[in-house]
């Protein structure tokens, strides 16, 4: 079993961790909202009073944070985290940021001697619960090795997508294809019941048809058609809008910085942005579909 440092116990964080003790590791965690780090300590972590302490005498590190800004701020630098590890650390970095600062901490692990994955998720916090994450990876193979059975304490499905960045680079062309169908799917949702029809009967017809997606299947934006959705729940957040729209946008940089167009990536950007404007940004992503039923 391993000895970990688990930095970041937000709303996906806390539950991999949890897993994490769940398979038997040996844990300490740290985030700046104490009362996540005492309700992990509470379950058998050791509670760190900072990342350097969380990071003191481990095998492995794992951390889980908003944005780039953040991740790029615990690593790098003289006070950065990589310069305080040993040379046998793996650093298993799981959060959604640029493919571009993704590989500025690879470039600065390599540079420690210290292995490196960039490895973000897709699941939400039902499946960072349920321990059944997909992991989207980019580092070396022989690194992925080593990390296997900590990835599969958290998740099912484990993705080398390829060097340094790769797993970025697949988050976000992941998430730009989800918003899309998330976005058509409303907008279907909407046009149909508006019209008269039922939205379950609608939602059926769709999924066994042409038109039928991942959101179709199982995350219908329409409120009643999926009971366990977030949006029969008030839209209560599996994966927040202002998520996604943060991810839209490392994918539109990205795009920038490749010479790639993305002309519904953009669009699905603006129309995220609008609900953030509208201060939904911590509802659910599907929330989008108030859009559309406010214009019905």
């Amino acid at each position: 079993m391993a000895r970990i440092a688990f930095i970041g116990l937000g709303n996906m964080g806390l539950p991999m961790a949890r897993n994490l003790l769940k398979a038997g590791h040996t844990l300490s965690g740290f985030d700046l909202v104490q009362a996540t780090v005492a309700q992990l300590a509470s379950e058998g972590a050791r509670a760190a009073t900072s990342a350097r302490d969380a990071a003191s005498s481990v095998d492995a590190v794992i951390s889980m944070l908003p944005a780039g800004r953040q991740v790029e701020e615990l690593y790098l630098g003289e006070e950065g985290l990589l310069a305080a590890l040993p040379a046998d650390c793996l650093v298993l970095e799981c959060s959604t940021i640029a493919p571009s600062a993704a590989r500025r901490v690879h470039r600065a692990a390599a540079a420690h001697g210290v292995a490196m994955l960039d490895a973000p998720v897709s699941g939400g916090t039902a499946g960072a619960a349920a321990g059944s994450l997909t992991f989207m990876i980019g580092g070396a193979a022989q690194t992925l090795e080593r990390a296997r059975p900590l990835f599969l304490a958290m998740g099912h499905h484990l993705f080398h997508a390829g060097a340094d960045g790769a797993g970025q680079l697949a988050k976000l062309c992941n998430n730009l294809l989800l918003a899309v169908q998330m976005i058509g799917t409303a907008e279907a949702m909407a046009l149909g019941t508006r019209c008269g029809l039922d939205a379950s009967v609608l939602a059926e017809i769709m999924r066994q048809s042409s038109g039928g997606n991942w959101v179709l299947e199982r995350y219908n934006p329409w409120p009643g058609v999926h009971a366990n959705s977030p949006a029969s729940h008030g839209y209560q957040p599996g994966f927040m809008a202002g998520l996604m729209a943060k991810d839209l946008g490392l994918a539109q940089e990205t795009a920038l910085q490749a010479g790639s167009a993305i002309p519904m990536g953009s669009l699905a950007l603006n129309l995220y942005r609008l609900l953030l404007q509208q201060g939904l940004g911590g509802q659910d992503f599907s929330a989008v579909q108030k859009l559309f039923i406010d214009q019905a």
